[in-house]
């Protein structure tokens, strides 16, 4: 059975030919790193959803090391941006507890949220098996009441999850089944609560209103919650991804993101572009649809598994 490793460097296969073997490509067979040169990589870095800032910052390093004659092959022009690349990404992502799963306050309440599309369901499957395998309890709340069949489906991942679920009928007040979830949490001991929402159009300042109202019913029962709002944004939008970040920052507090879909795009590079902007910590990644797919993030494992 392939390690999550193995799994992750596979999944990053596209932004690796989209980066790292672009980069090969455009220094290959050059004497020396000369501006043009240059000018190639910054549309491939940018290209790859690095951002401009970061970009520049990365072109800074390789004209010094260019300066100093130490970045003339592919070889050392990647060794170079690998050691970048891990330095800014595990700066960045040392905001955040490092183990999601240690010392949380009971019952835990998490809040995930995104827009349509991008695994909200299948992430919050995931999150509770991970939390029922480390022998803590857990309840589902099915709050997204607008989208035909999304309770029905959370039911079926929360059984294949093997944790207990709240849910109502279509059209419910969604804040209404975030309270009673929470609440009843707190009666009967259970240690994690996570709550689903419909997918929010970023756009749509009404339904990004509603969500706020989640937030606020739920502090009314304990006054921290939710503990924790994850984001779940999907890996093939690119910089899209890095505006509904911003969007829900405002909205709803965002504490950490969950990046989907790695395994389905050439534009990964957006994880560097979130974490060097935003300064909000990844706390998941997804590389598949099996319930174990999703791991915590570790910077240097994915800088590693990018450039091997």
């Amino acid at each position: 059975m392939a390690s999550f490793f193995d799994k992750l460097k596979s999944g990053l296969r596209k932004t690796k030919q989209g980066l790292v073997d672009s980069v090969v490509y455009a220094v290959t067979g050059k004497a020396r790193l000369d501006e043009t040169t240059l000018e190639e990589l910054e549309t491939t870095l940018i290209a790859a959803d690095l951002g401009y800032d970061l970009t520049t910052d990365l072109l800074a390093r390789l004209r010094e090391r260019a300066g100093l004659r130490e970045a003339s092959s592919p070889q050392t022009v990647i060794a170079c941006m690998k050691e970048f690349l891990q330095e800014r990404l595990t700066t960045q992502s040392t905001n955040g507890r490092s183990d999601f799963f240690a010392s949380l306050q009971q019952p835990y309440v998490i809040m995930v949220v995104g827009v349509n599309g991008v695994g909200k369901t299948t992430t919050i499957a995931k999150l509770a098996n991970r939390f029922r395998e480390r022998g803590r309890s857990v309840l589902v709340a099915a709050a997204d009441t607008f989208r035909a069949a999304a309770s029905e489906q959370l039911d079926i991942w929360a059984q294949r999850a093997g944790v207990a679920i709240i849910r109502t009928q279509q059209g419910a007040d969604p804040a209404a089944v975030a309270f009673d979830a929470v609440q009843s949490a707190k009666a009967r001991g259970t240690e994690v609560v996570i709550v689903d929402t419909a997918g929010r159009l970023h756009t749509k300042s009404n339904l990004m209103e509603e969500m706020k109202k989640i937030s606020r019913v739920m502090s009314r029962v304990i006054a921290e919650a939710p503990h924790e709002v994850l984001l779940v944004i999907d890996a093939t939008t690119g910089q899209n991804g890095l505006r509904q970040v911003e969007v829900f920052s405002q909205a709803v507090g965002v504490t950490g993101l969950v990046v989907t879909k790695l395994d389905g795009t050439a534009k990964g590079g957006i994880i560097f572009s979130i974490q060097e902007k935003l300064k909000i910590p990844v706390r998941f990644i997804g590389v598949g649809e099996g319930i174990d797919d999703l791991q915590p993030f570790d910077p240097a494992q994915f800088v590693e598994a990018l450039f091997e």
